[in-house]
C-alpha cells in the first residue's frame, strides 16, 4: 500500500503496488492478486522464460517502480544507505515480503490453475484499434473529461483526503519498459477499473484513446529494453520499444 515508503531502495518513483492492484490487490477488475500465487511458475513472453512469483515481483520493481532509476554507485542516495545490491533480486527481503503477502491472499485456493477473476482487464482482440489510428489528441480530451479530477491535468495525481492518485507520466511514474507502457495493456486496466468511482463507464475505444495519450508522454527510460522480446516479436502496442528502434534507424 505504501511501496515507496516501505521499499525505498528499489522504488525511485511515487507509485505503490496498490495504485494498480487496488484495495491491496483485492478489488475485482483491478488486477486482483487473490489466488495468483498458485499460477506460478508461468511463462513470461517479454523475457522469454519461466517466471516464479518472486521473478514477477522483481520485474514489477524494475519496471513499474522504476528501480533502475534509483541508486547509482557513487550517488548521494547510494552513500546514504548500506545496500549491497543495486537492483532487487529474488532473495531481496522486500521481494520476499510481497511474495508472502500474495501467497497469503491465495490461501485455501487451488494451485496450478488460473483464478476465474484473473485476466479480465483485457481489450478483446477484435476491439483493438490499430495503433496508427489512435489519436493522442482525442485521448487527451477524453482524459480531461474522465481522469483529470483524480490525476490532474499534469498527470501527477490530485490529493483527495489522505490519498493521492498515482502519477501517470513524468519521472515519478512507471518506466517505458513496464507493462502499463503498452497501450492495449493500459487500456484494459482503464476500461474495467477506471474511473475509480465509476469503473466500466468508458468503452473499449475510449480506453484505448486515453491509453494512447498517456503513453505518448515522457517517462523514465528502462535501460534494459534490449534484453526484452528476444524470443518473440515486439508487440505493436509496445510503443516505446518501436520509438527506440526508429531512433536507431531501424
Amino acid at each position: 500500500m505504501q511501496t515507496p515508503r516501505e521499499a525505498p531502495r528499489f522504488t525511485s518513483n511515487k507509485l505503490s503496488c496498490a495504485n494498480c492492484h487496488l484495495n491491496g490487490g483485492q478489488r475485482e477488475h483491478a488486477l486482483p492478486l487473490v489466488g495468483v500465487a498458485g499460477v506460478f511458475p508461468e511463462y513470461n513472453t517479454r523475457e522469454g522464460r519461466q517466471f516464479t512469483l518472486e521473478d514477477r515481483i522483481v520485474g514489477c520493481f524494475m519496471r513499474s517502480e522504476n528501480a533502475t532509476g534509483s541508486k547509482r554507485p557513487g550517488s548521494r542516495a547510494r552513500l546514504r544507505t548500506e545496500q549491497v545490491h543495486l537492483y532487487p533480486d529474488t532473495a531481496s527481503e522486500e521481494v520476499a515480503a510481497l511474495a508472502s503477502y500474495i501467497t497469503w491472499l491465495s490461501v485455501g485456493l487451488p494451485s496450478g490453475q488460473k483464478p476465474p477473476w484473473r485476466g479480465h482487464n483485457v481489450i478483446p482482440r477484435d476491439s483493438c484499434v490499430p495503433i496508427s489510428r489512435l489519436d493522442p489528441v482525442r485521448g487527451k480530451t477524453l482524459y480531461e473529461e474522465n481522469c483529470s479530477s483524480c490525476h490532474g491535468s499534469s498527470g501527477q495525481g490530485v490529493k483527495i483526503g489522505d490519498k493521492r492518485a498515482g502519477p501517470l507520466w513524468g519521472p515519478n511514474s512507471w518506466n517505458d519498459g513496464a507493462g502499463a507502457a503498452r497501450i492495449y495493456t493500459l487500456a484494459g486496466f482503464i476500461r474495467y477499473a477506471m474511473p475509480y468511482l465509476n469503473p466500466g463507464s468508458l468503452n473499449d475505444e475510449q480506453a484505448q484513446q486515453i491509453a494512447a495519450f498517456i503513453n505518448s508522454m515522457p517517462r523514465p527510460e528502462y535501460p534494459l529494453k534490449n534484453r526484452d522480446y528476444q524470443v518473440s516479436k515486439i508487440p505493436p502496442d509496445a510503443v516505446y520499444y518501436h520509438t527506440q528502434q526508429r531512433g536507431k534507424g531501424q
